[in-house]
């Protein structure tokens, strides 16, 4: 058994190396990011809104539904032959919203990562188009060769889960990073005013944990500064629409609370209280899910410029 996972294993690492790979995923490239270019998309496809990957969940759909057509190929004998028809056809019609949610992830990939992915979608076509086949050939009064047909796409699409396996829980690919966060309870100064330009953000390092700052005119928003996609450095990514922007992946966080505004991120980002006095810039927390940061500037009320909420001292 050793011999026979190493042997995959090699096999995996080599289609990882495969730069002719990368012509098929040139194409695909360009196909994901028309898919995914507005962030209403990229949110949906990436299960931002759900807090949680939107593929994983998808796969068991069509997965489920294909072994249970084969199920009821072997021992539903002949009443059991439009059930496994309908069941065909419920996992062809589930794998377009899964391979959409899949190109939509496999776009934030790269490298050797991204070459195996392709290999994974190529097994996954393989099994919807032998899929497709059977759903015709039942459909025609052909069961066992749709029988056969379907049982060869379990095949493939067992390589594709191999493959989807072999990325998430070798390479972690989609897997969300553990944020490094410090807890500050009482307000610390942590760099001076005049260092921050508006929408510029900065980092700042506070007991080993690196925090992004924000100005907005006389606000301050403090978020950690490593991306809980993939560990981008937040602190170097952009400003757009009062939003902090991770320069790896595009992922948007609102800078008022973490939210995700696009993904591929689907965890909020941690936050802090943050405000100028005097000279210095200081913070405190983090605060805990759903609560409103203080900013405050010389400990005087102030107004958050985008939310409209009344901020405190």
């Amino acid at each position: 058994m050793d011999e026979i996972t190493r042997r995959v294993r090699a096999l995996v690492d080599r289609a990882g190396k495969d730069e002719r790979l990368d012509q098929i995923a040139r194409p695909l490239s360009s196909l994901s990011e028309t898919l995914t270019r507005r962030d209403d998309v990229k949110r949906l496809l990436s299960g931002s809104w759900l807090g949680h990957r939107l593929h994983p969940m998808l796969t068991d759909i069509p997965i489920g539904a294909w072994t249970s057509a084969t199920v009821l190929d072997v021992l539903g004998g002949r009443a059991g032959r439009l059930a496994s028809r309908r069941l065909v056809g419920v996992g062809i019609l589930a794998s377009l919203p899964t391979a959409a949610a899949g190109l939509s992830d496999w776009h934030d990939s790269f490298g050797e990562d991204k070459r195996v992915g392709v290999v994974h979608a190529t097994a996954n076509v393989t099994a919807l188009t032998l899929q497709l086949a059977s759903w015709r050939a039942r459909g025609r009064g052909h069961r066992l060769r749709g029988s056969a047909l379907s049982m060869i796409g379990l095949g493939a699409t067992a390589v594709g889960g191999y493959l989807g396996g072999h990325l998430v829980f070798n390479q972690r690919v989609g897997v969300d990073v553990e944020v490094p966060v410090v807890d500050i309870p009482t307000w610390q100064a942590v760099c001076a005013a005049n260092e921050l330009r508006d929408n510029e953000p900065k980092g700042v390092v506070v007991d080993g944990a690196r925090i992004a700052l924000v100005r907005r005119g006389a606000i301050v928003h403090a978020l950690a500064a490593v991306c809980s996609h993939a560990g981008g450095p937040l602190d170097e990514g952009s400003v757009d629409r009062g939003a902090l922007r991770c320069p790896w992946h595009g992922s948007e966080y609102a800078l008022r609370d973490g939210a995700v505004v696009r993904g591929p991120a689907t965890t909020p980002q941690p936050v802090y209280d943050a405000r100028i006095r005097g000279d210095m810039v200081e913070v405190r927390g983090p605060l805990q899910d759903g609560a409103s940061p203080d900013v405050v500037l010389d400990e005087a009320p102030l107004t958050s410029d985008r939310f409209g909420a009344s901020n405190r001292g």
